[in-house]
Parts: C-alpha cells; structure tokens; sequence
C-alpha cells in the first residue's frame, strides 16, 4: 500500500495529542516553569519565551513541527473526556430505531409507482453526530427565546424526520408522504430543509451545498449583532452547522472563515461529518481530508477538534510509545481507509498493521472481528459528546468538529463505504434482515419479505421514548422548529415621505440618493429606526450613504481602536460595538448571508429586523442568485437595491459592471417582488407599501428588490392625482400628451423615463404624434398578475373571465406601443401578450462596454431619438405616417453614428 510521496508528504509535522506521556513529572515541570511566566512576566512574554525556544529547537535540528496540522488522532486525549451524562443503552436504542426508520421512509419512497426516492447514506453516517445533539446540547424555543440555531445537513433530513416520527411530531402517513409534497397533501413531507415549504418545522435551507456554512457563520454574528444593539438576548443561543466534507469543496464553505474568527464567533460550531466520500467517489484518495481542513481552519484562526476514531483505539494508542502507530494513522490515505471500511478483519491486519513487526504485535491478541470493529470516532456517543462539550466551552475562537465517519453506516456491507452509496435508495430483503439484525429491531422476517418494511416505534411509554421527551423537555423543547413570534411593527406616518414626494426641484440626484433620502428618514422613525440593518460590500460611499456613518456607525465588535485617517471630516469613518451599518467588506456572498439572516430574524429570534442591501446590480441576482432562492425559501424579508443598475448607465466601467438583465433573472425567484422605478416618488410609494407587505398586519413572506440608478436626473413632484394603485401594481400614465394629432404609447422604466419624455416632445413638435408616456414601475409584476389570471381562466372556464391588469390598464389607450428600458428587450417583452395593441419593444441586448451613457443608448438603440424612430416605424405599419418618414428621421438624428449623440450627463454620481 502507497504511504505516499516524498515530495507531497499526506501530513506536514504535528503535535501528539492522544498519545500517552512516558515522563509526566519531567513534563510537569515544563508546564509549571510556563504556566510560573504566564502568571508573572504576562502572556506576551510567554509567548516570546516560546518562539525563542522554537528558534532554539530548530538551531538543534529538533524536529519541531509545524503547526497546520496535528497527529491523525483524536485532538480530545482519553484521560480529558468529560463524564457522559447520558444512558448510553438507551441512547443506542433511539438511535437504532431512528437508524432503521430513515432507512425504511428512503425505501419506502422507492417503491413501483412512486419512485422519488431519498439519500439514506449520509444520515447513517452522521447519525450519532446528530443523536448527541439532539439528547444533550440543542436548545429549543420554549422559554420564548431563539434557542439554537441548527443548520442540518440537507442529504440527513431521512433521519431528522425518522427522529420526529418517534416523538409524535410526525405521523407515520407523513413518513410514507416523503417526497410527495402536492399528492399527498398535506401529509407531503419535502425532501430537504425547506422553510418556506414546511414552515412549521425548518428553520434553515442548507441543500444547496456551500451555503449553509456561509450561513451559518453570518447567523452566528447576526446574533451577537442583535445583542449588541439591545434587540434580542441571544447569549444562550448557539449555531451548530452540519456539514460534509465533500461540501468543504464549495467555495463558500470556506470563503468566509476569517470573519468568524476575526470576530470571535465562540457561539459557532461546525461539525463537518468527514466520511471521507462525495457523492461519486472519494473526497481525497490520495490525501487526508481532516488534515488539510484542519490546517485551513487552524489557519484561519478557529479552534480545531479532531475527532478520528473511537474508544476502541485507545488500548492500541496506549501502547504506542514508539509513535509507529502515530505514524501509520499519518500517512495511511483516505482512499485506503475507505477500503478498510468496506474489507474484513483479516485483511485490515494484513493490509494496515502487517507490514511492521510493531504493529503486528500491537493487534496479535485481538481477532479479527475485533480488528473489524476498530471504528471511527464520529459513531461514539462519548467521543462525540467530549467535542461538543470542548466546542460550548471554548471562548474566543469559533469551533471546527472533524468528525471521521463510514458513509453508509449499518446500512450493510452493499452500502458501507461503496462510491455509489449516496445514490443506493432501494434495501433488498436480504440488505433488510441484515440492517434489522445489526440494530436489534424485532421485526420478524416475513414482515421484510412481503411488500413495504413496517417502520418501528417502540412504544409511547416505553422508556426510549420517555427519554428522548425528558431530554427535549430539559432543553427547552423540539427541534428543529420554526415559531413566529414577531409582532406586526408600528410602520411611519405618511409624512415620512414628504421629501421624496416633493421631487428634488432644481437639483439633480440619481435614483440611489432618492432611496436614501427616504432611508435616512425612515432610520429616524422611533419605532422603527433602530430595526434597520444596512449592507453594503464596501461600497457605502459609492451608493452615498456615507452620511450615515457619523450617526448609524459601522458595527465591529471590537470598536474602533485606532484614530481614523479621516477623523477631521464631516462624513468620518466610524466603528462601533453597537453600529447599525454592516460593513463586510468586498464580499457580496457575505453580505447576502447578512442579509438573510437579518431578513429572518423574525422568525429565529422574534424580533424583526429591515434588512437594506444595497450592491452594484450586477453583482447581485448574477453573482449571488442562488442565495437570493435560498432567501426566499428561508422566508426572509427585507429590501435588495442593485444599484447602479442598467446597461448604459454606468457605461464608464465597462462590461462587467452593465447590467441589463437583473430584473429578467429577479422575475425567476417566486419571493421576490421587483420595481424599476424612475422617480423619488415613485420609490416613496414603493417602499411604503413594501414596509406593509413585509411587516405589517398579515406580513408576506417576500423581499424586494428595486433597481437605483447612479445618473442624476431632476425628480418631479408627485402629481396632484398621482395613480398609486398603478405605481404598485407595475404601471401608470405620468405624462399624457397634449400636442399632436396622431395617437402613441411609450412604455418606459426607471432611467428610460426621462427619454421617453423627451421622445414624446420630439414626436409632438416635429412629426404631430400625441404620445402618452407610461412609467412602468415593475415589468415584473405586472406579467406575475397576467399569469395568475391566465392560470385562473384556463382552470375556470365556465365563469366570467378576468382580465389582465396590464390589459385594463391600458385598454383606452390609442395607438401602437412602444417600450423601452435600459435593460435588455426581454424584459419589457414580459408583458407582450397582454398590451392591447401592436407593440414593440426596444432595449439594450448584448454586452455592456465602456463609453459616454449617449453613445452606448445610441448604440443600442434605446435613447430619445431612437424612441421617436420606433414610434414612426409602429405608425408607418399602420398606415398612419407615410414609410418615407422613417427614412427623414434616420438620417435627422444620425442614428446610425454613435458620435452624433448627445453624450449625456457626466460622472457616475449616486
């Protein structure tokens, strides 16, 4: 067997930790002269002592090892495991029974006719992780508090529902309902951690791998965050992630380590089940997987727990004065353990310890079902219960559980440790009596031979089931549970808004300043104010919210303990333990994961929080999309603003920063109401009713997301009549025309606006056109409510039809429809069906690039005079102009020459 290469050494040095010490009085005194400096020079002057006695070590060629990584043995020595509390027998048979239901509920969903299947695998793997938990460590709600906040392991959700069975949480036709969500309703079960569809029971979705712990390290600083500003005591709260090990290949499982650490984030566990497979194959073969995490962790400084084998190691580590065992834990691959997990006895003494006489004579007295039966140490309710005690008690640092497991656990020798095991749903008969037998469960054989295998439950009163309420009852109640708490918020008087109604008279301000106008008086609100949580990735002065420092403040837990650079100016960069900005950093993955969890704090802590994410567009829905879904599914609420949004608005920055197709990727996601709105008072209104929907009486599960603009433009008043039914509903009339003769309709949103206006004085004064201009605020929602309608009529033939709104919105309106955005045509091309009339559409397709705002709108065809040009092609169709005029106004605004446009307002202003 390989032990691995020279060049490439598996482990790189370590520290024997579960390895017995042959000096201890000679040991002592080291540790006495230490801990005597420690208490009388200080801790820096240890830590100085230490590093000159490494230096030492190394002049003496004292193989002093680096600190990366430690020796593949348990980091929790024997003689340091706490007592365990529990009964371990019973403990063993809850888990035996909630083993054998996961196993049946996955079985069961893959019988002829149904065929949806399951994972089964990965719960027998992490089974004990959970049990653990679950008997001793996690808090429940019932003291009217947050309690912990748990994120499962989206492919373990089998065993969290087989567990519920056993507590009467679940009935058994709810069991047999998994994965039929809709055909079995409501007894439907989904097939992962799904708030939003079991929002009852889930509190966090963590399948879609990556996310949950970025998550998770987000909801662990929202809770100190809460706290910190006197919204919620969430000191008893802690987050526990559970997490694979293939996962830790996403790059969000990693991205954000150093935050938790840089923070302190001591109410933070991971416990990353190392069952050493991903989902085809094994996760390093070649390596060893705890020891390269452990060595990202240690080095993004979080406290590491290594837990790699179970007590049944310890007599053998106990012998090993020499360290040849050490060894050969060390630079024993993975791929080959694995193999260990799936041969015998025989071949493991031969294979592991059979090529050194030491090793032999450690095993010569053991059989080789003994031998078989050296396990990991993620299966051992002590060892278990050791790291997590060792995790709540570690201050400072958050906490990593490397937690070596057997993918497939008791599932048998066709599922233990096989590549394909993450995709075996069905067990044979034969995999049945095997798995029944292992786990002591007293169904008899013709039971397993003939149909669908029963599920068991011991009995409500036998003593299993009394334990496992007793244990939930003494840690305040059932998880994972989601309870909605949160009052409806007393929301602002009308005249918070009067400055966005009022327009900006003769200034010039882009639509990101007129939300922020509005913010900054909503955040003066007695009752709401302090519920707002801003966001940005470093780019608050960008989007002109740096006025909010001097007030609202950054958050750091730390303060601020250096003098700003700029501490003379007005606008002064300012920290705070108790800040209301989120300021983290040049990372738009992080701050979504804020994001969400300030969005549902509602729902974990009972108090509502107003989350405002305000980002460059197109590092929103593009770069973050999937956790926008995994936002919505999470049921939180709160305000996205993809600022500079459009393709030509912030032409100065070139392709990647031209977005013209957010709104098209927001209208995918169910919870996401989106706006494009063009003025100050549109926003007002927008935003007001977005305050009710989200947290008012009879609050939605939604989130907004409204595209600002960084060109400045000057904002009218609202009109005296002002249509706020069809600024919410998606569209409304803002300016009729009034010169012309002949009938049009220009369709416009957020920045387009102003062009549209200037087309319709065109069309007016030089070709008679009388054109309307329609302010689209949400091209979105106003083909949501067409569908509903459609969707309606087709299913309800035989009652009165109902109409579209987008349709009797626009019903008296003469003529043929022309829409234009700074987006790309598909997006106004949404609600196409429905404009009663010929209509057609103009927009920015293709990709952005950097130029004057004029010429890239003449290059796409989508400014002022291009409009007019589309208003007279739609006429000419029609027989109301003469064709010759098409050609007249070509060649009168040069449109085919990008240099003949008007290069428009400068600069990239908010």
């Amino acid at each position: 067997m390989a032990s691995g290469s020279d060049r490439n050494p598996i482990i790189i040095g370590g520290l024997p930790s579960q390895v017995p010490d042959f000096d201890p009085e000679e040991t002592q005194e080291w540790l006495d002269s230490l801990d005597a400096a420690v208490d009388e020079r200080g801790r820096e002057r240890a830590r100085y002592l230490m590093l000159r006695l490494i230096e030492r070590a190394r002049e003496k060629r004292v193989a002093v090892p680096e600190m990366r990584s430690t020796d593949y043995v348990n980091t929790i020595a024997t003689k340091d495991e706490p007592f365990f509390p529990g009964d371990e027998e019973i403990e063993r048979k809850v888990l035996n029974a909630t083993r054998w239901n996961a196993a049946v509920m996955v079985s069961r969903a893959q019988r002829p006719g149904i065929g949806v299947g399951g994972h089964i695998a990965t719960f027998a793997s992490s089974a004990s992780l959970y049990d653990v938990g679950f008997n001793h460590f996690f808090r429940g709600k019932d003291d009217g508090r947050g309690g912990d906040q748990i994120f499962f392991q989206g492919h373990a959700s089998p065993g969290i529902y087989a567990r519920a069975f056993l507590l009467d949480r679940l009935s058994e036709a709810q069991l047999d309902a998994f994965r039929q969500e809709k055909s079995k309703a409501p007894n439907g079960l989904s097939s992962y951690p799904h708030p939003r569809l079991m929002p009852d029971f889930w509190e966090f979705p963590t399948v879609s791998m990556g996310l949950g712990p970025l998550g998770a390290i987000y909801q662990a600083r929202m809770n100190r965050y809460m706290e910190a500003r006197g919204i919620a005591d969430t000191s008893d709260s802690h987050v526990w992630a559970y997490l694979g090990d293939g996962e830790m290949d996403e790059p969000e499982s990693l991205g954000q380590l150093s935050i938790a650490a840089r923070e302190g984030l001591d109410n933070l566990t991971f416990v990353v089940n190392c069952n050493l497979q991903r989902l085809d194959g094994p996760v390093r073969g070649n390596g060893k997987v705890i020891q390269e995490l452990e060595s990202q962790f240690r080095g993004a400084g979080w406290n590491v727990i290594k837990l790699v084998w179970d007590r049944s190691w310890d007599p053998l580590l106990a012998q090993d004065r020499t360290g040849i065992l050490v060894n050969k834990l060390n630079t024993t691959p993975d791929g080959q353990f694995q193999t260990y997990a799936t041969e015998t006895g025989a071949y493991i003494r031969e294979h592991f310890f059979g090529d050194d006489p030491r090793l032999r004579d450690m095993v010569k007295d053991m059989s080789d079902q003994q031998i078989l039966h050296l396990g990991r140490g993620g299966h051992d309710h002590k060892k278990v219960y050791a790291a997590y005690a060792a995790a709540k008690a570690h201050k400072g640092q958050p906490t990593v559980i490397l937690a070596q497991t057997v993918k497939g656990w008791t599932l048998g020798p066709n599922f233990e440790g096989r590549n394909a095991t993450h995709q075996m749903k069905k067990l044979t008969a034969e995999d049945l009596k095997r798995f029944r037998d292992r786990l002591h469960i007293p169904i008899a054989d013709k039971d397993l031979e003939d149909g669908n295998p029963p599920y068991y439950h011991p009995g409500r009163d036998s003593e299993e089931i009394q334990y496992m309420h007793d244990r939930r009852k003494g840690l305040g109640g059932y998880v994972p549970t989601r309870v909605v708490r949160a009052k409806p918020l007393v929301l602002p008087e009308d005249k918070t808004y009067a400055t966005a109604k009022k327009g900006s008279g003769q200034q010039s301000i882009a639509t990101t300043m007129a939300f922020v106008r509005i913010l900054k008086e909503l955040m003066r609100d007695k009752e709401i104010g302090k519920r707002f949580v801003l966001i940005a990735p470093d780019e608050y002065r960008t989007f002109g919210m740096d006025a909010f420092f001097p007030s609202a403040k950054i958050y750091n837990p730390l303060g601020q303990q250096y003098e700003s650079v700029d501490r003379d100016l007005l606008l002064a960069y300012k920290e705070s333990p108790t800040g209301q900005m989120l300021h983290d950093g040049i990372s738009e993955a992080g701050c979504t994961a804020s994001l969400i969890a300030a969005g549902s704090a509602y729902a974990t802590h009972g108090e509502p929080l107003i989350p405002v994410y305000v980002f460059y567009s197109m590092f929103g829905f593009q770069r973050t999309g999937d956790q926008f879904w995994q936002m919505a599914d999470q049921l939180a609420r709160g305000f996205v603003l993809g600022a500079t949004a459009g393709r030509t608005t912030l032409t100065g920055e070139g392709l990647q920063h031209a977005d013209g197709h957010s709104q098209l990727l927001a209208s995918t996601n169910p919870g996401c109401v989106a706006y494009d709105p063009a003025f100050g008072f549109e926003i007002a209104h927008i935003v007001k009713d977005g305050l009710r929907r989200m947290y008012g009486e009879n609050s939605e599960d939604v989130f907004y997301y409204l595209t600002v603009y960084n060109e400045p433009i000057q904002h009218p008043a609202e009109p005296a009549n002002v249509d706020v039914e069809g600024i919410l509903a998606g569209v409304h009339r803002y300016s009729q025309g009034e010169k012309g003769e002949i009938p049009a309709q220009i369709m416009a949103s957020g920045v387009a606006v102003p062009w549209a206006v200037e087309a319709q004085r065109i069309l007016a004064d030089e070709w008679n056109v009388k054109a309307d201009v329609w302010s689209a605020t949400s091209w979105n929602e106003l083909r949501r409510e067409a569908v509903d309608v459609e969707r309606y009529n087709l299913l309800h033939p035989e009652e009165e039809q109902r109409v579209p709104y987008v349709t009797r919105k626009l019903s008296g309106a003469q003529g043929p429809f022309v829409a234009v955005s700074d987006w790309m045509r598909s997006v106004p091309d949404q609600i196409a069906r429905w404009v009663p009339g010929a209509y057609q559409s103009l927009g920015a397709d293709g990709f952005g690039f950097a130029d004057t705002r004029g010429a890239a709108r003449r290059f796409f065809h989508i400014d002022a005079q291009s409009i007019v040009l589309a208003v007279l092609t739609e006429l000419a169709k029609e027989g109301k102009i003469d064709r010759s005029a098409l050609k007249t106004a070509i060649d009168r605004y040069d449109l085919l020459d990008v240099t003949a446009a008007d290069p428009g307002a400068a600069g990239g202003d908010a």
